[in-house]
């Protein structure tokens, strides 16, 4: 993740894409994401800027299966910790409180973000390191 701000060629390039994830995030959120194929075509794009920001700079196979591997993990326990919750919810025994917590918005909104950062991760950690090992294997001259 360093890697991204550690010279003023890749910083510009993480903050320009850092911008463009802000913009596509609130064209998404103005357009709307519920049942709207654009709005959620523009909310995907503004998680892979964000991915992008700092994968950029990456120049080997192995940092981008890393990705791979990480999102394919954390889809993996997303879908646990909702399923968690799901029970949680549906047993009358929860407390309301607690019951409200995993209701609130804030949640929804945190279930949104990782649903859209894991596939985008997923994208670009296959892309890059397809790319980079194909790169690698092309002889220099």
């Amino acid at each position: 993740m360093m890697d991204a701000f550690s010279t003023p060629r890749n910083r510009i390039q993480a903050i320009i894409l850092l911008v463009i994830c802000g913009l596509l995030a609130i064209a998404a959120a103005v357009v709307g994401i519920n049942d709207n194929p654009p709005g959620i075509l523009l909310a995907f794009l503004a998680a892979t800027a964000f991915i992008l920001a700092f994968a950029l700079p990456w120049r080997t196979t192995k940092k981008f299966m890393f990705l791979l591997l990480a999102s394919v993990l954390g889809f993996v326990l997303f879908a646990i910790l909702n399923i968690i919750f799901d029970s949680v919810i549906q047993d009358p025994a929860t407390s309301g409180a607690l019951r409200d917590l995993i209701q609130s918005p804030a949640i929804d909104a945190l279930n949104l973000i990782i649903a859209m950062i894991c596939p985008a991760a997923f994208i670009v950690g296959a892309v890059g390191s397809v790319a980079m090992f194909i790169r690698s294997r092309r002889p220099t001259t």
